[in-house]
C-alpha cells in the first residue's frame, strides 16, 4: 500500500515539475517575457539551464507565472491546460500558499 501512495506522490510531482517545465518554455519563447524574468530572478541565460534542473527552481517558476494573472491565462491557453491545473502543480511543488490552510 505504502508502495502504490509514493508511487503516485512521485508521479504528482513528476507532472508538476514537467508543467513546470512547459511554463519554462513558454516565457522562454518569447523575448520579452524571457527578458522580464530574467531580470526578476538575477539569472542569466548562461546559468539558465542549470538552475532548471533544481526542483526547487522549478517551483519558483510557477511563482512568477501565477502571480501574473495575464500571463498565466496566456500559458494555460497555450498548453492546453486550465490555470486551476498550474496552481495544483504549485502547490504540489512549493506548499499551500502564505494564508492557505
Amino acid at each position: 500500500m505504502r508502495d502504490s501512495l509514493k508511487s503516485r506522490q512521485s508521479a504528482t510531482v513528476d507532472s508538476a515539475q514537467s508543467l513546470a517545465v512547459t511554463a519554462l518554455g513558454f516565457i522562454a519563447a518569447d523575448s520579452d517575457r524571457l527578458s522580464r524574468f530574467l531580470s526578476l530572478t538575477g539569472l542569466g541565460p548562461d546559468n539558465l539551464r542549470t538552475a532548471a534542473a533544481d526542483p526547487a527552481f522549478l517551483g519558483s517558476v510557477l511563482d512568477y507565472l501565477i502571480a501574473d494573472e495575464a500571463l498565466l491565462v496566456a500559458f494555460a491557453a497555450d498548453a492546453s491546460v486550465k490555470p486551476e491545473a498550474v496552481a495544483r502543480a504549485h502547490f504540489v511543488l512549493r506548499g499551500p500558499s502564505e494564508g492557505e490552510p
